[in-house]
């Protein structure tokens, strides 16, 4: 071993482990008995409800590439980056669609991988996603980061070998969530499987109580000694069990049913079903109103929460996509030149008259021109000739750069008759 290999150890890699007692962040038996796996969690309506709404909020923004320039920046169309990530990543899926995928691989894994296919120039001509419960992430002999992906399925037409392919930094797209190393993010539902358990718990109580038509379970009671309880059991449940837990028993030599189950009032069952709702939300922080809680939604606060679910729950996630895209998808020479960035304008506008009251604010005090608020509102812009351009000041509408210009006029005359 060399002296480079002891100093720069491996860090730690993806990993799914089941029912291991040494990785207490993976997927698992939770502590209510139930085993929250990435399945059995997206199928729980709540995970799959937070998964959907953050996934399609960031594949539903329109995704430019930008260059600055003297002005500012500008939008550059011509670039082959450009096409790639605002309408088509590869032949058979949509930006959105893609977007989505990655998306919904963070949520669930905490980890989102694409492979990136270059041309001899090194410019990306197409992304794949890859799916992250098959890949892992170590370092070669020479301490460079790389990707193992483990690949026995057709999942990816770019991959024609079986088994386990090394990937390069410069041919995967990885953007990580939340982790401890800054090179991997944990899966959120592997960190909170306990409060997923509990609310899978209470989801399979449920269907089991109302399958067994909403009547609890009980103790048959014999005043004499049965030889055969199995039996007695068995024939009961046969007879009154399941589909015909309505019909009516009939006891004989003194038998008595004594139901010996915990009233759902008294468990807490609809209590403790609305909490685990809120646990999970909070957990992706998605506002309850847009997974269908409305007990707490007024009409004036759900504006505002919408509003803070675009600051504090997109905002992360998108500063996060910006930069791993940048990182992996511009050169050296173009990272001072070009940055991708999300549009959430839409998103964070207000009602018709708000924007309408702060637009004629803007125009009336020169910071705003007709073309700028029709661009906002996504319109034809205006020719010079119409005034698009103009920008204006209140009063008489005069032009910006002319304001003022009434009073030089007047004090020029009056230096003239002196």
């Amino acid at each position: 071993m060399s002296i480079f290999s002891r100093l720069f150890k491996s860090r730690d890699k993806p990993q799914n482990s089941y029912d291991s007692p040494s990785y207490t962040y993976f997927f698992g038996r939770a502590n209510s008995g139930k085993r929250v796996t990435d399945r059995t969690a997206l199928q729980h309506i709540v995970v799959y409800a937070c998964v959907r709404v953050l996934s399609e909020a960031i594949a539903q923004l329109p995704l430019h590439l930008y260059k600055y320039n003297d002005k500012g920046k500008e939008r550059v169309p011509w670039h082959p980056l450009y096409f790639l990530l605002h309408d088509q990543p590869n032949p058979e899926m949509t930006s959105f669609v893609f977007r989505e995928t990655l998306m919904s691989h963070l949520l669930i894994y905490g980890n989102a991988y694409a492979q990136i296919i270059r041309n001899g120039r090194g410019d990306a001509l197409g992304l794949y996603p890859l799916m992250p419960d098959k890949m892992k992430v170590d370092r070669d002999e020479k301490n460079r980061l790389i990707y193992i992906y483990s690949r026995y399925d057709e999942a990816n037409p770019n991959l024609k070998e079986q088994g386990d392919i090394v990937l390069y930094v410069d041919e995967v797209l990885h953007i990580p969530g939340l982790g401890f190393d800054g090179l991997v993010g944990y899966s959120p539902i592997a960190l909170a499987k306990n409060a997923i358990g509990i609310s899978i718990a209470c989801k399979e109580y449920g269907a089991s109580f109302f399958g067994n038509g909403a009547s609890p379970s009980g103790v048959l009671e014999h005043p004499g000694v049965i030889k055969n309880p199995e039996r007695v059991r068995d024939a009961w449940q046969r007879a009154y069990g399941g589909r015909n837990v309505h019909k009516v028993a009939v006891l004989e030599e003194g038998m008595k049913f004594t139901p010996i189950a915990i009233p759902n009032n008294e468990a807490q069952f609809l209590e403790t079903r609305k909490f685990q709702i809120e646990e999970i939300a909070r957990m992706y922080r998605v506002p309850l109103h847009m997974i269908g809680d409305l007990d707490h939604a007024t009409f004036s606060n759900v504006e505002h929460l919408s509003l803070d679910f675009v600051k504090y729950s997109l905002d992360p996630w998108i500063v996060r996509w910006e930069q791993s895209l940048q990182k992996a998808l511009l050169s050296d020479s173009e990272k001072g030149q070009y940055f991708v960035k999300f549009n959430v304008d839409g998103l964070l506008r207000g009602d018709y008259a708000s924007r309408m009251q702060g637009y004629a604010t803007a125009r009336q005090n020169g910071w705003m021109s007709a073309n700028d608020i029709r661009e906002l509102e996504d319109m034809n812009m205006l020719s010079d000739e119409e005034g698009g351009n103009l920008y204006l000041v209140n009063g008489s509408f005069t032009k910006l750069a002319d304001a003022g210009a009434f009073a030089n006029q007047n004090s020029e005359k009056e230096e003239k008759t002196k």
